[in-house]
This record gives structure tokens, sequence and C-alpha cells, in this order.
């Protein structure tokens, strides 16, 4: 397998509409849309054993949950996790899976994906099967 470059980490965040800003001091930053979770890059070394990959989900001054990756971190791996940060695929959880902290964010997806606020998802109707004409 060959080695992927860092931008193969970052690049499905853009496609998605994340901004992006670069600064001089080696970093650079990719928030989502609404400002509600970032990614941080630091693409110059300074050798102060600071992570190279913090992630957050939330207010950055407030965050929900956080991810850090070292420098020593496969780009492979950066690059599943931040595919996962932008895949709408809906996640099946448990009330009792969430922080209670957060409750107030969830909502039930449907089989397409479009959210319904305090409604419980409901199985579409069957499909009848094919007849042929003879």
């Amino acid at each position: 397998m060959g080695v992927i470059p860092r931008y193969e980490a970052y690049a499905p965040l853009l496609t998605r509409g994340w901004s992006h800003a670069v600064r001089t001091d080696g970093t650079q930053t990719f928030l989502t849309p609404e400002g509600l979770g970032g990614v941080r890059h630091r693409y110059a070394t300074s050798g102060s054993g600071e992570l190279a990959w913090p992630a957050w989900g939330g207010y950055p001054s407030e965050p929900h949950w956080t991810a850090r990756f070292s420098f020593g971190t496969p780009t492979t791996l950066v690059a599943a996790f931040t595919a996962s940060l932008i895949s709408t695929e809906p996640l099946q959880r448990t009330v009792q899976d969430v922080p209670a902290r957060t409750r107030r964010a969830l909502y039930v997806a449907t089989p397409t994906g479009k959210q319904q606020h305090g409604t419980t998802p409901v199985a579409p109707p069957p499909v009848p099967a094919s007849s042929h004409a003879r």
C-alpha cells in the first residue's frame, strides 16, 4: 500500500463546504459550514510536542467531543476519521449512549435521511412483488 498524501485527509472536508484558513504559524484550520466543529492540521513541526491533528465537535470553547492525532498517526487513519465526519449515514444509538448534555440535539432520521423531530422511525410500506403478464 502506498503513502497517502496529507491532503487526502482534509480534501473531503473541503468538498462538503468546510471553510479553510491557513496561518503563518504552520497550522491550517477547517470548520464546518455552521461553525460547530473543526479539524486543525499542524503541518509545520516545531518540536514542541503539539498535536498534528486536533479535532472537535460543538463550539470550540465548549466542545461536545474532541479527538487528537499525533504527528506519528498514519494519514490513512486521519483520512478515515475525516471521512466519517462528513458522512451523512445515520448513526444508530440508544438515548443512554448519548451524553445527557447533548440529548437536546437528537433527532430521528428516516430511511431517506431526512430529519423528523419528535417522531419515531416508521418502516416503509412493503413493495408488492412484480407480476409478469403472460
